[in-house]
This record gives structure tokens, C-alpha cells and sequence, in this order.
């Protein structure tokens, strides 16, 4: 269909029995070299080093699949400025890049100027000129995690019959480490999240708090620590179910995160309870950021989608450090113990010394 193009199949590719030892030796250290770390960083690090020794070509890239947004996005660059491109994502099916990632076959264009399929938008912010591609596929179990694209390789034969077999052993070796890598940051942010709201969980609380509470002391700054209960949450699960109940707590979620600044940290402590962090702010500060959450949560609808959407309220109690508390403990009770002051008289309010 394209005269300038191919993909490749298994019949293309040497025989990997013609490597020379040495070269097979020098590809099982950089696998262990790779899968020495879960750390992406250091993977992408260690695999920008060894493809700019292994390929002889103008510039190369990787990019790597995000499962959320379905889109390529650029991870390393070499020979032209990352951040030109940062920005850029890829979809399923655009460009050389997007063709490999849809369909996990590796592609030579040996005259990208003529072939309709490339993407051109790269050469139009960076004024490169891109003559031919070379794009490899970055898969492990059928998984497509990303892909590789080398721009103007010198001498194409030479390279399919010299770079293309070690190229590919290093591919498979990339792509288990990435694997890994992006397994472990799944399980490490399964262990700080709430299941229901994808919010932080106590745990992170304990940890992060901690840690704000000695950066505030070192820098001389005010912390602010809220307690945040949703009135009345009990009749929502009553007459609603838990299922909905779950739904409103990660509506709510939404609605609080719509309130903060990006240095605000929200968590999802227990039941129908919130924890809201918000460094650097003295009292007034911190009061202010809390009648807006709280204005906000009674002007929302929730369940939007049951015949009988509902309104709801929220208490809360602000402590703050260091005039309130000195460590973790005692800034939550005393936050604690402002929430349910408010509780046990009006609701719908706040509570502070």
C-alpha cells in the first residue's frame, strides 16, 4: 500500500546466531543491568545510555503507552530538546509511532517525506527533518507498554543486519523492566489510596504528615491540619445503600479537590471522614479555604443520576501548628475534637481555637 514503507515481520530479522559473543555477553548484562531497579528513572536512564552507544542515527525516542489516556507520550529524547515535546500525546494509530503501538509490529520508512502516515507535527516545533524512521515495539506478553522510533539511521541495511538483532534483545529486556516498574508503582499506590475514592488513605496520612509537620518547623511556616465529617451520611446509606454511600463519599472527594490548591493535600481517613492538609497557611488562611469547601459541598447535587438527587452538609475542626499542637498526635485530636464540637451543636460548620 505504501511504496516507501514495510513492516517488518519475523522472517526479516537476522538470525540472532549470527552476533558475536562478545555482543550477546555485552546484551545479557545490560538485562541485568535493567532489571536491576524498579526505579523508571534509572530504567529509562540506563536505556538512553545503551541506545545512543548501540545506534548510529540523528536522534531517537521512546515513548511509553498510557493506560488511562490510551495515548503515546515522550519519556527519553535524544537529539533534539525534550521539552518541545513534552507535551505532545500520541494516539493509537497516528503517526509511525501510534501504527506500532496499535498494532505491535516493528516498521521501517525509509522515506518519510513521501509517506502519508508520518507525524509531522514533531518536525514543525522542533524544525527537525526527518528522513527515515525505524519504530520497534516495546511489548511483553502480548502487552503493548510503549515504543522506540530511531530518525535517520545511517546506513539502513547495515543497521537491520548490525544494530537491529542487539537493538531487539534490548527491547525485551527494556520492556520486562518497565513491566516491573510499572507494577510496583501500582501495588506502592494501592497501599496509600482508598479503594472507593482513589483518594490517600491513612497511611499516607501518617506519613506525609509527619514530614510536613518538620519541614514547617525547619522553614518557620504555620500548617493547618482539617477534620471533615459529612453530616448526616448515615440516612444517605440508609435510604440510598452502601453502593451509593460509596458514590457520594467519592463525589464529595471531587467536589474537595475542586477547592484546593495543588500544595493541599486530601485524604480519605475512615467512614464518611476527610483529612485536609494545608501547608503554609496561618489561621484566617485556613479558615477561609474551609468555609469555601464547606459553601461548596451544601450548594452541590449529589447521586445526579437516582430519580432523587440529594443535598448535603459538612462539619469540620481545624488545628494548627504550632500554635494548637506540636506533633501528628495532637494536632489530629485537636482538630478532631473542634469537628465534633460542631457536630454535637449545629453542624454544618466549622470549629477552631
Amino acid at each position: 500500500m505504501y511504496e516507501h514503507s514495510k513492516v517488518i515481520q519475523m522472517k526479516d530479522i537476522p538470525d540472532l546466531n549470527n552476533i558475536e559473543p562478545e555482543v550477546l555477553v555485552s546484551c545479557v548484562q545490560i538485562g541485568k543491568l535493567l532489571t536491576s531497579t524498579l526505579d523508571l528513572k534509572q530504567i529509562l536512564e540506563h536505556i538512553m545510555l545503551k541506545v545512543s552507544q548501540l545506534v548510529q542515527a540523528q536522534n531517537w525516542s521512546l515513548l511509553l503507552l498510557d493506560e488511562l489516556s490510551g495515548c503515546l507520550t515522550f519519556e527519553v529524547v535524544v537529539g533534539i530538546e525534550k521539552e518541545k515535546v513534552t507535551d505532545i500525546k500520541i494516539q493509537l494509530g497516528e503517526g509511525i509511532a501510534g501504527l506500532v503501538a496499535q498494532s505491535g509490529e516493528t516498521i521501517f520508512v525509509p522515506d518519510a517525506e513521501h509517506d502519508t502516515r508520518v507525524y509531522k507535527k514533531i518536525d514543525q516545533l522542533t524544525g527537525f527533518i526527518t528522513k527515515s524512521i525505524v519504530c520497534l515495539p516495546l511489548k511483553i506478553h502480548g502487552k503493548i507498554l510503549g515504543v522506540i522510533e530511531i530518525i535517520n539511521v545511517d546506513n539502513f541495511e547495515g543497521f537491520k543486519k548490525r544494530d537491529l538483532p542487539v537493538l531487539s534483545i534490548l527491547m525485551d529486556y527494556a520492556a520486562i523492566a518497565i513491566e516491573n516498574s510499572q507494577y510496583f508503582s501500582k501495588i506502592q499506590r494501592m497501599s496509600i489510596t482508598d479503594e472507593y475514592t482513589g483518594l490517600y488513605n491513612a497511611r499516607y496520612l501518617h506519613n506525609i504528615l509527619e514530614k510536613l509537620i518538620k519541614e514547617s518547623e525547619e522553614a518557620g511556616h504555620e500548617l493547618a491540619v482539617v477534620f471533615m465529617d459529612v453530616d448526616n451520611f448515615k440516612n444517605v446509606v440508609d435510604t440510598y445503600g452502601h453502593l451509593c454511600g460509596s458514590q457520594v463519599l467519592q463525589e464529595i472527594g471531587i467536589t474537595i479537590l475542586g477547592c484546593l490548591t495543588k500544595d493541599d493535600i486530601l485524604i480519605k481517613y475512615g467512614g464518611d471522614e476527610y483529612i485536609i492538609i494545608l501547608p503554609n497557611r496561618n489561621k484566617k488562611s485556613a479558615k477561609n479555604q474551609v468555609r469555601k469547601i464547606l459553601d461548596t459541598i451544601r450548594e452541590s447535587t449529589y447521586l445526579n443520576n437516582e430519580k432523587q438527587p440529594i443535598k448535603l452538609t459538612s462539619s469540620s475542626g481545624i488545628a494548627m501548628f504550632p500554635a494548637d499542637a506540636k506533633n501528628k498526635k495532637d494536632l489530629l485530636l485537636v482538630a478532631d475534637n473542634m469537628m465534633y464540637q460542631i457536630k454535637r451543636k449545629s453542624k454544618n460548620g466549622i470549629g477552631i481555637t
